[in-house]
């Protein structure tokens, strides 16, 4: 793959190399099974798509706003832009109006693909006379009108097909004039504080990453990607999609988030990529369906998790013959029963977006299922570190790739510099100037090498917590602690310029009614069940048994219990499901404020006893 390039030229070679290889699988709702596209069909597709966009008046260097949930139509759209020599503004389909305004507004966008009649309807008031969107482009047309700007997808192809019968290279045209460095897209970073920004990303700064994972990750024409992380985020963009593109593997689109597990047993696809809130709730699946087991294949199962574990100390030599013959007897009881949950076929899953906890990559690793966990940011295309199936090391991020450039500043945080770094923020060349300086990004996360030379990360520089006392505290390692327990969905760490910690913890809602159903309680509602004794007894004993080995400052002193989960919806969380502590704090701060109420009035009553 010649990072001389484009992204183009990657996937013209591939159609090339073989042109009726399955490049796209998707769900056929009208045929109920999953479908396959070859590239041949989709270049088909890419071609008039482009050339329909031309039609409409767009240009090299245009800027074109795709929303929509993972479909072909998503990787159709988003070539046909690029062959343009125009640039993609991926947008999440879960975005707010006002999110989405900003975005178009500042990208200086007036074209947009859309998904459904029903995204149409919950953005309309954007639509509104006089907007800057002139045209709208939606995958799923509806059976009437819905409004003079609107064309249905296969009206843009259509418009394509006769454009190409006036100029029979006019697309090759358009391709052969793309260059490496021409922009490629704008990917807003979806901001844990501050308005979002436009992240500029040229072919090269892809096609540099893509090559440089290559090396660390093999992947061929025999595997098949399952994708259900957005599009719209760089992680899924470059890793389950252009190293996918590059490489020839086939990409299967889930139908959504909550049918992915079921999708794979259809799909059986090789390769995943995954932010660690999907390993948690498989996790939490698997030791609930344990829970429910009788006794004997409670046994079987944590014996054969047991045979699983002792692998850990021998991955880096010859597995001594009687653990082997142990190893293949819990591979057939157990490993492979839980594997063909997956398809069967998992070779491994790539992990990134967020930190993935050392004790649930082990415990997978134990069940016969590798999880390769990587590093990286929007602002760097984004691979930074990786681990490789043959050179791994759990709690860490993996190595630096050949081309990428890694050194630990004096204050502990992370710089990089090389091919894959963005060529700015968009019309802010403050902000770049912020985090660029001296030829090093600045990513903002704190972390270290270990002998072997693998990263490890150990917070993001602005989250930790500095107590009145002093004392520095990392509240993603103790959060990382309390959710590697699968009663506990989230859990978020505050104790900034206070004298001790406390946190807002969110149990595992299954967890708990299935403990209140073994334990004969009956109650009206969440809120009435986390405010039961026997429960809250039950989650405190959980609770300290996990956060015992904490250093006394580390210590929770007291937590608050939310019956809901914090959501994408409410703004308390990011697109990628990182938290929003700013906003956290803000909403809660009546319950916070009680917690530290509590303890001032048990420092009180002990002061006077």
């Amino acid at each position: 793959m010649a990072p001389d390039l484009s992204l183009i030229h990657l996937f013209l070679a591939q159609v090339q190399k073989n042109p009726e290889a399955i490049a796209l699988s998707y769900l056929d709702a009208g045929r109920g099974k999953f479908t396959g596209i070859s590239r041949k069909q989709l270049l088909a597709s890419v071609e008039k798509a482009a050339l329909g966009l031309h039609n409409l008046g767009v240009r090299r260097g245009d800027r074109v706003g795709i929303l929509a949930e993972n479909r072909p139509e998503w990787v159709i759209a988003d070539l046909a832009i690029l062959s343009l020599g125009a640039v993609v503004v991926p947008i999440y389909p879960t975005s707010s109006v006002e999110e989405t305004h900003f975005l178009m507004e500042n990208a200086g966008s007036d074209v947009l693909f859309l998904s459904t009649p029903g995204q149409f309807s919950r953005l309309a008031q954007l639509f509104s006379p006089g907007c800057r969107i002139r045209k709208i482009i939606l995958f799923d047309l509806p059976a009437s009108p819905v409004d003079s700007r609107v064309m249905g997808f296969t009206e843009l192809l259509e418009a394509g097909r006769l454009e190409k019968l006036n100029s029979e290279n006019g697309y090759r045209n358009f391709v052969d004039s793309l260059k490496p460095d021409d922009l490629a897209t704008l990917i807003y970073t979806s901001g844990t504080t501050g308005p979002p920004k436009g992240v500029m990303l040229t072919h090269r700064n892809f096609l540099e990453n893509a090559a440089g994972a290559f090396e660390f990750i093999k992947i061929s024409e025999s595997d098949c990607s399952i994708s259900f992380l957005p599009l719209s985020h760089v992680f899924e963009r470059l890793a389950g999609y252009y190293f996918m593109l590059a490489h020839g593997a086939t990409i299967a689109y889930a139908q959504n988030m909550q049918t992915v597990v079921g999708d794979m047993r259809e799909i059986r696809p090789t390769l995943a990529c995954a932010v660690p809130r999907f390993y948690e709730k498989f996790h939490a699946r698997v030791i609930e369906k344990v829970a429910r087991a009788s006794p004997v294949q409670k046994k079987i199962f944590y014996w054969a998790l047991a045979v699983g574990k002792s692998r850990l100390e021998t991955k880096s030599k010859k597995m001594p013959l009687l653990l082997s013959l142990k190893v293949a007897l819990a591979r057939l009881l157990v490993f492979k029963k839980i594997k063909s949950q997956l398809g069967g076929r998992m070779r491994f899953f790539i992990s990134g977006g967020a930190p993935l906890s050392r004790e649930l990559a082990e415990f997978f690793y134990a069940l016969d299922i590798l999880i390769l966990e990587g590093y990286g940011l929007t602002e760097t295309s984004p691979v930074i570190t990786v681990n490789s199936p043959d050179h791994f090391c759990f709690g860490t991020v993996g190595r630096p790739l050949r081309n990428v450039e890694v050194r630990i500043a004096e204050d502990g945080e992370i710089l990089t510099r090389g091919p894959c770094v963005m060529q700015g923020y968009y019309q802010n060349p403050e902000a770049t100037r912020e985090v660029i300086r001296d030829g090093w990004f600045h990513t903002g996360d704190v972390g270290c090498f270990t002998a072997g030379g693998f990263l490890k990360i150990t917070d993001r520089k602005k989250d930790i917590i500095k107590t009145s006392g002093g004392k520095m505290i990392s509240p993603q390692n103790i959060e990382g602690m309390i959710l590697a327990d699968p009663l506990f969905s989230q859990a978020i760490v505050i104790g900034d310029k206070r004298n001790y910690l406390v946190a807002l913890l969110v149990p595992n809602r299954t967890e708990v009614e299935t403990r209140a159903r073994e334990m004969g309680i009956s109650c009206s509602s969440p809120e009435e069940m986390l405010r039961h004794p026997k429960i809250q007894e039950w989650i405190e004993t959980r609770f300290r048994e996990r956060t015992r080995g904490l250093a006394p400052f580390e210590q929770i002193k007291y937590y608050a219990l939310l019956s809901e989960e914090l959501t994408l919806a409410a703004g308390e969380i990011t697109p990628t499901l990182k938290v929003k502590r700013k906003v956290v704090c803000e909403k809660f701060k009546d319950i916070i404020e009680e917690l530290y109420r509590r303890g001032e009035a048990h420092a009180s009553q002990s002061s006077r006893g």
